[in-house]
Parts: structure tokens; C-alpha cells; sequence
């Protein structure tokens, strides 16, 4: 597929983003309690969630036939593996939607032969889109987007997840807090972790990590950060960030320390 056919199914899987975007932020302050389930200890799901699904699926499906879907709500068939794959996070932050707080997102990729090669991410109640095609660069409402210069760990901004259904690896979380607590500029918690990615990718923050993440939760923010020049990796620093379900994602000047926060204290 060449660069300029993905940027043609970009340009119109960004239409298909904006038009749940708005879906969802119609919906905003309209759930009521009885409309809202846990699927898991503290993972909530509401009819909002579900029909924005539905809405990419039907509109994703007619940009690229037969293409298939790996999304969180799994309102259609899931099927790994395919050549044309779709996964996609329909409201990530379905907690701060639920509860009034304006950080969440819709978030889109598209993978091609095993390659992630198109990201989107739709900060919702902003009403920004990143959008990123394999080899066309990162933007956010038509302007070019790049990872931020800042060289130093004491100038970082870090965004992390913390753990909210799985504890296992809590401690090794605390230890890399810790020793970015006391070399950076601060740590930031919003609860979206493909805004996270987003925001690495415009220089926002310098380094996000995480564990526990689903593809969907981080297939987009990857295309963003690698195409507006970040790197991303395991803890690690190996590739294996989507079967591990552990991402970093950074600018290159700070990644090696970033890196070695991370892999001494998830051991």
C-alpha cells in the first residue's frame, strides 16, 4: 500500500472519527446510572461506548471492504491476524466520560500485514484529531506535530496509567514513580492513555509508560509517536510492547534514560 493511499484512507477514517466524536460528545452528561455497567473491576461500559463502536465498524468497513476489527467492546466479530485490521478504542477514558471529566478520546488504527501504518486519536471535548500515516508525518488539525527537543530528564513531563484492575506488577509501577519523581519535572495522570501518546507526539509530555494496555488502548499513539519522530518500546527496549502489554514512548533525546527507569525496576 503506498504512501499516498494511506493517506487517502486516513483523510477518510478521520472523517468517520469526527463523526463519532461528535456522537459522543452530544452524549456527554446523559448517562444515567442504571445505563452504565462494570465489565470488570473498575472497567465501565455505557450504550455510548457501544454505538460509537458500532458507528466506526460500519464507517471503517466501507473505506476498506472486508477489512477486519480488533475493538474493545467487541460489537463485531474479532479477528486477529487478517491482512486489513482495524482496532479501535471507541471512548477511551469511558471513567472520565462517565463521571463529567474532559479527557477522553476515540482512538483508531489501522494495521496492515502485522504493521501498524495509520493512527488516530480524537480528543474529544478539545476537539483535536491526531492523525498519522506511515511515512507522511504526525498532525493535529491540519498542522505538523513533532516529539518536543527537551534533552534533559530534569525538563520531562511524564504521563503514566496507574493500575486499576491489575496489581500484579504494582510494585515495579511505585519503583519507576519514584525515581521519575525525583529526576523529572513532574508526573500527570489523565486517564486516557491514547491522549497520552498523543500529546508525546506534540511535545506535550516527554515520556509516557504504562502496563496492563490492550492493543486498542495504544495502536494509534504508536503510529503518532513514531511518526512525529519519538521512539516507543517494551521495558525492555525491545518491540514487544503490544504482547507484553507494557509500552514507553518518549522523544529520542530523553529515551535512554527513560528507558533505564523502567527496566530496573520492572525486573
Amino acid at each position: 500500500m503506498s504512501k499516498e493511499d494511506l493517506e487517502q484512507i486516513c483523510r477518510r477514517a478521520c472523517a468517520a472519527v469526527q463523526e463519532t466524536a461528535d456522537f459522543i460528545k452530544g452524549e456527554a452528561g446523559k448517562v444515567s446510572g442504571d445505563q452504565i455497567e462494570e465489565k470488570f473491576l473498575n472497567g465501565l461500559v455505557s450504550y455510548v461506548d457501544r454505538t460509537a463502536e458500532k458507528m466506526l465498524v460500519e464507517h471503517l468497513s466501507a473505506i476498506l471492504p472486508g477489512s477486519t476489527f480488533i475493538t474493545e467492546e467487541e460489537t463485531v466479530s474479532q479477528s486477529a491476524g487478517n491482512e486489513l485490521e482495524w482496532i479501535i478504542d471507541p471512548l477511551d477514558g469511558t471513567t472520565n466520560f462517565l463521571y463529567g471529566l474532559p479527557q477522553y478520546s476515540v482512538s483508531v488504527a489501522l494495521r496492515v500485514a502485522g504493521d501498524l501504518v495509520i493512527g488516530i486519536v480524537h480528543h474529544v471535548p478539545q476537539g483535536e484529531i491526531f492523525y498519522a500515516w506511515k511515512g507522511g508525518g504526525a498532525w493535529c488539525n491540519g498542522q505538523p506535530i513533532s516529539v518536543s527537543k527537551r534533552s534533559e530528564m530534569s525538563q520531562a513531563l511524564i504521563a503514566t496509567g496507574f493500575p486499576y484492575h491489575n496489581f500484579d506488577r504494582a510494585e515495579g509501577w511505585f519503583a519507576a514513580i519514584r525515581k521519575y519523581m525525583e529526576n523529572c519535572r513532574g508526573l500527570r495522570r489523565f486517564g486516557s492513555a491514547a491522549l497520552d501518546l498523543a500529546w508525546v507526539a506534540c511535545g506535550r509530555f516527554e515520556v509516557f509508560f504504562e502496563y496492563g494496555l490492550n492493543d486498542w488502548d495504544v495502536a494509534a499513539g504508536v503510529v503518532l509517536v513514531e511518526e512525529a519522530g519519538g521512539k516507543v518500546s517494551d521495558f525492555s527496549g525491545g518491540a514487544s510492547y503490544l504482547p507484553r502489554r507494557e509500552l514507553l514512548a518518549s522523544n529520542e533525546k530523553v529515551f535512554e534514560a527513560a528507558l533505564e527507569v523502567v527496566k530496573s525496576s520492572f525486573k
